[in-house]
Parts: C-alpha cells; structure tokens; sequence
C-alpha cells in the first residue's frame, strides 16, 4: 500500500498545513455524515473497533524494501465500512503510528488523505461490481482492492512531487521504485482482500451488508 514513510521536517512547513487542512475537513465530512445521514449504530460501532485494531496492527508489520512496505487493509475498510467510517478509522490509526514512530506528526494529514483514496476508490468500485456488474464478491474485491491501492500510490506520488523534501531533490526515478515496490504489495493485498471478503460472504455475509442498511436509516 502507499504510505509516506517520512519523518517531521521532510515537507515544507507549507505543505504542512495545506495537507492538514485538507485532511480535516475530509474527516469533518466523515463525522457530519455519521452524526447527521448514516448514524452509527452497535454493529457498526463494533466492525469500525475491530478494523481500526486490525488495520493499526497491519500497518507495524513492515517489509524493509524501497523505504519500507506492508498491506494497510484499507481497500477492506472500505468494502466493510464504508468511506465516512473509514475516514475516521485511518485518522486513529496514522495518529496512533506517529506516536510510535512509525510517521512524522507533519505526515498525518498527507497519509490520511492517501488512506482516503484508497477506502474511497475501494468502497466505490466494490460497490459498481457488485451491483451494476453482478461480479462475485471473491472477483470484486480483488479487483477493488487493487486500484485503490494504485490510486492511493498516484495520490501518495503526486502529494511528494508537488510537497518537495526539504534538503534533497524528489527524483521522480527514485518514487518509481517506491511505487513499483507499492504495486507488487497491492497484488498481494488484492488477493488476500478478496479471499476475506469472500470468506465473510460466506460465514457472515450480514457483514457485508452493514453499510447497505446503515445507509437507508
């Protein structure tokens, strides 16, 4: 998965406060819709604890390679939860990881908009697949889960280029190496994204249908 793995001071202090911004009301429009369109409720609640403990666990267990790598479970954040929930849900969890060190305080707000893109652009051709195409569960998710990864790594890509580090030049050679090193990750996610998500529409699949009736309340 994308994440930037750069520590406080990298981006100019600029860029800082534009991606903090932007992330903040990304998260205000999450919580607004949770609170006034798509309440939470016990389930909810309960899914949105075990994927925020599952994703922050997922995120430590790094692969030393371009920077580091590792899966996110964000893409099965999204198929499960949905983008308002989580939004909140990747907010803790790179909060929770810079307090261990694993991000810059200054990072927070340009990884949780890459994390957005990924639940976002997971949630949504999940949900395309599903409905409109009539593919099954196993193929959707995969499928999902593998472009929203990659369209978190053009985020992730486009945020550095455009931010800048501080005492070196971003060599555009260099961030293909990280994405590159991203997207075999993504494949590998894919695959273990769709063998969950087909496992749970089979033990329980009322899972999956969560965000479906949270969404006509």
């Amino acid at each position: 998965m994308a994440h930037i793995h750069l520590e406080d001071g990298s981006f100019y202090l600029q860029w800082v406060i534009i991606w903090t911004i932007i992330a903040l009301v990304i998260i205000g429009i999450c919580i607004f819709w949770l609170r006034n369109v798509r309440k939470m409720d016990s389930r909810l609640m309960t899914l949105a604890a075990l994927c925020t403990a599952a994703a922050f666990a997922v995120f430590q267990i790094e692969i030393p390679v371009f920077g580091g790598v590792h899966l996110s479970l964000t893409p099965l954040i999204g198929i499960l939860a949905g983008p308002a929930v989580g939004g909140v849900i990747v907010l803790i969890v790179n909060v929770f990881s810079a307090a261990i060190g694993h991000e810059g305080w200054g990072i927070i707000g340009a990884n949780a908009i890459v994390n957005m893109a990924e639940i976002v652009g997971a949630f949504l051709i999940y949900t395309w697949l599903t409905r409109s195409m009539k593919m099954r569960a196993l193929y959707s998710a995969g499928i999902a889960t593998f472009l929203g990864l990659f369209l978190g790594n053009a985020v992730m890509i486009g945020i550095i280029l455009v931010s800048g580090i501080q005492g070196k030049d971003v060599v555009l050679a260099e961030l293909s190496l990280v994405a590159a090193a991203n997207i075999a990750m993504a494949v590998i996610e894919a695959f273990v994204t769709a063998y969950i998500v087909a496992y749970i529409q089979k033990v329980r699949p009322d899972m999956l249908g969560v965000t479906r009736v949270a969404e006509r309340r």
